[in-house]
This record gives structure tokens, sequence and C-alpha cells, in this order.
């Protein structure tokens, strides 16, 4: 259990000055009544073990329990003050979708279309001006218009690769998040497709924890190259509730091979659904002062979402809002228990009041006085 205003628990160190005054009082009172020859002064010596011994510990229990009860409840309304949260875990029916998304120096090669787009609220310039008609513009609007179409049963991560994957975005079911993530999205450097579709298996494991709120950040070490498979394989694209998006152009600079990434995909049952951008002749992009030549590698792509029983479409920069409607189709929804923060005050405080009153009921039913 956590605490918003772990300070006030101070008030705790008040409990036994309290005890300590009500038996000073309880005391006072039992030598007054002896003195008027109503009872015995506490403290009366008794035979251990006798009879009398017993049922004065008896009576003994009954004069303090009341109190104890009352003492309880104090205890319990201070730390409703310090706003208590426990963590409780909370099932729900989603879908997830990890968008995978090529941020390689050859995403900025201008053979993509010029992107027409008219944005939203949440995301006011899918294809910002500075790099319409690139192929990352391209990625970018088609992404943004996926998510704009999902319904909040539907939980959508932002995994962005280049030599390297990195989880920008949490699955989430806020919009305005994972739109903002995508737009913050430029070219970076080399490519390793097999990083990214890597990142997002992780992603997808690590959303379904119990343990999922906030779990990765930029300063989480990069997933290994090669996940785990699991003991006993499952049947591609078995896993209906889960789905990977790659949008990429495709071309890989070495490293693991993305088709031994796409495997473990398959072997989880988790389908990788691929989106080509860029043109199959492809075009020249200078790099730091080199001409390179780059295009769009239709037969790599095609070859991911097969090996996972996903499939493969090409981005059409004049139709972005009707793209990737095979996952629309093919994503169903399972239950999923998260851990969060709920806060307890109102039951530590409704506990702290119930306690009260019995302490006070059971003292006029046994002592005929409130404690």
């Amino acid at each position: 259990m956590t605490f918003q205003w772990p300070e006030m628990l101070a008030l705790l160190l008040t409990l036994p000055l309290l005890a300590a005054g009500y038996l000073a009082v309880e005391r006072r009172r039992a030598a007054r009544l002896a003195a008027l020859g109503l009872g015995t002064a506490a403290g009366s010596a008794t035979t251990p073990g006798s009879a009398t011994a017993g049922r004065r510990a008896t009576a003994t229990l009954r004069r303090y329990a009341p109190a104890l009860i009352v003492l309880a409840g104090i205890g319990a309304l201070v730390v409703a003050l310090a706003r208590p949260q426990a963590v409780v875990a909370i099932p729900r029916e989603e879908g997830t979708v990890v968008l995978v998304i090529d941020v390689s120096a050859s995403m900025a090669a201008t053979d993509a279309g010029t992107v027409v787009s008219t944005g939203s609220a949440a995301s006011p310039s899918a294809a910002p001006a500075w790099d319409s008609g690139t192929r990352i513009a391209l990625a970018k609007a088609i992404a943004s218009a996926f998510v704009e179409r999902q319904p909040q049963s539907v939980v959508v991560g932002v995994v962005a690769f280049s030599d390297g994957g990195l989880s920008v975005q949490v699955p989430t079911n806020d919009q305005a998040a994972v739109l903002a993530a995508i737009d913050r999205l430029t070219p970076q450097r080399g490519t390793s497709v097999a990083q990214g579709i890597s990142a997002a298996l992780a992603t997808i494991a690590e959303s379904r924890a119990p343990h999922n709120q906030g779990f990765y950040t930029d300063r989480t070490p990069p997933p290994t190259s090669e996940p785990a498979a699991p003991a006993i394989a499952a049947a591609p694209g078995s896993d209906t509730s889960a789905v990977v998006v790659l949008i990429s152009d495709g071309e890989d600079q070495g490293g693991p091979d993305p088709l031994e990434a796409a495997q473990a995909a398959a072997d989880l049952g988790i389908r990788v659904m691929t989106v080509g951008v860029g043109s199959a002749g492809g075009t020249t992009i200078d790099l730091e002062g080199f001409q390179v030549h780059t295009q769009l590698d239709e037969a790599m792509l095609g070859a991911i979402a097969a090996t996972t029983d996903g499939t493969y479409e090409r981005g059409d920069a004049t139709g972005t809002e009707g793209a990737l409607t095979s996952v629309d189709e093919t994503l169903s929804t399972a239950l999923v228990a998260h851990e969060q923060d709920i806060e307890v005050t109102a039951l530590m405080a409704g506990l702290g009041l119930l306690l009260v009153v019995v302490g006070g009921v059971t003292g006029f039913a046994v002592l005929g006085r409130l404690p």
C-alpha cells in the first residue's frame, strides 16, 4: 500500500498518548468508585490462576474492549487522511496492436507520393509540411488514420526502429498519446527490421503482464534480437487478440535475419501485418554526402507477412484512411488483467467510522456509557 500524503501518518503517534490518557482516566474512576465502596480499586492483589483472577481478567477485557475498538477506528481514520492506494488487478476485454514504424535514413526518400491529410483534433498534422511526400510521412499518415478509427477496447503501442528497436509508446487506448508519439518520429540512421519485430514482441509480452503500468521507457535496454520461442510453438496467427503492424520500405542493412524474427512471432501465434512504403523502382537520396539508391523491398515484407499468416499491402498516399482494414477484420479481444493503483481512502474512512460506532455501541451495551 502506498500513500499520497504519507506525512499524515505521523498522527498515528498520538494513539499511544490517547491510550495512556484513557487508562489514567479509568484508574481515577476506579479509585473514586472504590472510595465510595462501589467497586474494587485497580491493582488489588489476586491470586494468579484463581477463579477470582479469571473473572477479573474477563472484567478488564469487557472494560477496555470498547475503547480498543474506538482507538482502532481512530487509527483507520488517520490512515484515511494519508489517502492510501492499493494495487488491484482489474480485468478487461482488449485487443493489442503494436505499430512498428521504420525510422531509418531511407524513410526520408521522396518516392511515396504526396500524402493527403485533413488531420484531426488529436493529430492536426499527420503529414507535416517538412516531410510531405516522404516515406516517413506516408507511414505516419497510415498509422495515424488506423489509430483514429480504433475503439476503446483496442490498445495501441508504437515501436520505432532503425538499427535498433525502441518502444516509444506503451499500448494504450489514449489515442491522443499514441498520435503524438507517431507525430514525433523522424528518420534516423541504419535499418534492422528484426530489431523492430523483436521489440514489438517484447512490448506485447510486457503489456500482458500484471505489472505493466509504465513498463517500457527510453531507459529500458533494447530487447534481444532473438526472442525465446515457447516450448511448444503455437500455430501462426492463432493469437487473434494481438497483432504487429510493420510499416517500412523493407530494406534491411544487416543484423539479425528478419525472417527469423518473423518466425519467432509465428511461434507465438502473433500475426505481422506489413505495409510497404516507397516505390519499387526506388530513388537516390543524399546520406551524409553519399548518394545512396533505395527502393521498396516488397519481397521481404511479403515473406515476413506470409511467415506469420499475416497480410502485405502497398501503402497508398491517396488512401491512407482505408489502409490496414485486414487488421480490423482479424483482431479480436481477450480478457486481460492489469494491475492499477486504486485510492482506497473512502474504504478506510468507512472502516474507521464503523469501528468508532461499534466501539460506542459496545460501550453502552457493556459499560452503560461511552468508552
